[in-house]
């Protein structure tokens, strides 16, 4: 496949994913950052973001199961998982978080159940998109940058 092909199937494939709202302009601010000394930057991050993530999921998933659940301690997981999702751009599963947090405040246990659900979806999705993203990324090769003027 010819290097041209792969940055076009690559620019594609990005696309898809703003498009379908999985990701925000944090993921682009996140490759800006990506330069010759560190190529796979952005790659790096995401799969750090994973390994915290699920240790913040097996959290929640305790702190759920507890018979008289703390809010408070659910809040703070949340918005720790929100801070880590919304440092890679990820913009469903940030909006999941929100909504996640709204429950607690309130004191919905069901609405929380079912929020995290729906969140532990969203994050396996997008992990499964960005997996394949990264592998075509490797595919296609670094990219030639242009200077810019400062």
């Amino acid at each position: 496949m010819d290097t041209n092909h792969s940055r076009r199937q690559l620019a594609a494939m990005k696309q898809s994913l703003f498009d379908q709202g999985l990701l925000d302009e944090q993921f682009i601010q996140l490759e800006e950052l990506q330069d010759d000394a560190n190529p796979n930057f952005v790659e790096e991050i995401v799969t750090l973001h994973y390994r915290d993530s699920s240790r913040l999921i097996s959290s929640i998933e305790q702190a759920l199961k507890e018979r008289n659940l703390d809010f408070n301690k659910l809040d703070t997981l949340m918005h720790q998982f929100k801070g880590s999702s919304s440092s890679i751009g990820a913009k469903k599963v940030k909006a999941e978080c929100n909504l996640f947090r709204e429950y607690c405040r309130a004191g919905n246990a069901e609405g929380c159940m079912r929020s995290f659900q729906q969140l532990k979806k969203e994050h396996a999705a997008l992990r499964k998109k960005l997996e394949a993203y990264f592998q075509l990324a490797r595919q296609a090769g670094p990219r030639e940058t242009a200077c810019r003027s400062k």
